[in-house]
């Protein structure tokens, strides 16, 4: 069976050739072309569409392509399911998913960074998901620090974080500092990363995204800048004559697919939707 997809893959699209590769179909051929070819090539080529808008196999509600894939196929494997939550927050900026989803990102973007050729990209790709597959199945009890001193350290920085979270509900210093941090990147391009401003603002990741959804309209990290940002895309779509390409890229989207199904998530309908309704309201009060 042929599955054709865009170029250029980082998370889902590596991670989904990987899952039909390995549990569904060993002799599947994955096809990446440009985004605009996707739908004609599929129809040229026999080949199913995954990974981009308003296909079967995509995003839906909160998941990722690759979430779909395990519930299309009814796969059961714990360990697959456990890899769902290490991609889904890669996939989506959402690090607070899976402690494993930030490196899953950092490792999957130096490859694309390193490698031009999107078929050795998926080779490549096919041994780090070996890799993430055998460390979910065999070895999450295992751990690096095996040192007792190492041991004893970390108990006490648990201890430590259970004692904050008995403290009163008032406002922390960092929270008020992080609102100003936000604040003053909503005008440039939303690029913020939680281990960067952990550093900033001298708080440990961990902490502070656990804390995070207490003093942020309870949501996460992730969801907060992604709100922020489809926020900042409604005011440009108000405001200014930008392309949906250029607004995906002035809120820090990586790609105009992604800005889709964010925007979509947020607002129930597609940004071109959006536009042209907008547009088409202009018009009626000029008549």
């Amino acid at each position: 069976m042929k599955w054709i997809t865009r170029e250029r893959p980082k998370i889902d699209r590596l991670a989904c050739p990987w899952l039909i590769k390995r549990f569904i179909d060993a002799a599947a051929e994955i096809i990446y072309v440009p985004e605009k070819e996707v739908f004609t090539q599929a129809k040229l080529l026999q080949a199913t569409p995954f990974d981009v808008p308003e296909v079967e196999f995509s995003h839906y509600e909160d998941r990722c392509t690759f979430d779909y894939f395990l519930q299309k196929y009814n796969l059961q494997d714990p360990a697959l399911h456990t890899m769902a939550l290490v991609i889904r927050g890669a996939d989506t900026d959402d690090h607070s998913i899976s402690s494993q989803s930030a490196g899953l990102w950092a490792i999957s973007a130096g490859l694309a960074y390193n490698l031009k050729d999107d078929y050795e990209l998926l080779a490549q790709g096919l041994v780090i998901y070996d890799a993430l597959y055998s460390w979910a199945k065999y070895l999450q009890q295992e751990k690096h620090t095996q040192n007792p001193t190492e041991n004893l350290l970390i108990q006490v920085f648990r201890r430590y974080l259970a004692d904050q979270k008995k403290e009163d509900k008032k406002i922390p210093e960092w929270a008020l500092q992080l609102k100003e941090t936000i604040q003053d990147q909503i005008d440039t391009n939303l690029t913020l990363n939680l281990t960067a401003i952990s550093e900033e603002l001298n708080v440990h990741p961990a902490y502070l995204s656990r804390q995070f959804s207490k003093y942020f309209d309870n949501l996460s990290f992730g969801d907060y800048i992604r709100k922020l940002r489809i926020d900042k895309a409604i005011h440009l779509l108000h405001h200014t004559n930008h392309s949906l390409s250029e607004i995906a890229y002035l809120t820090g989207f990586s790609d105009q697919s992604h800005f889709t199904r964010i925007f979509k998530k947020h607002t129930g309908q597609n940004p071109s939707g959006y536009k042209k309704k907008l547009q088409k309201g202009k018009k009626d009060s000029n008549s």
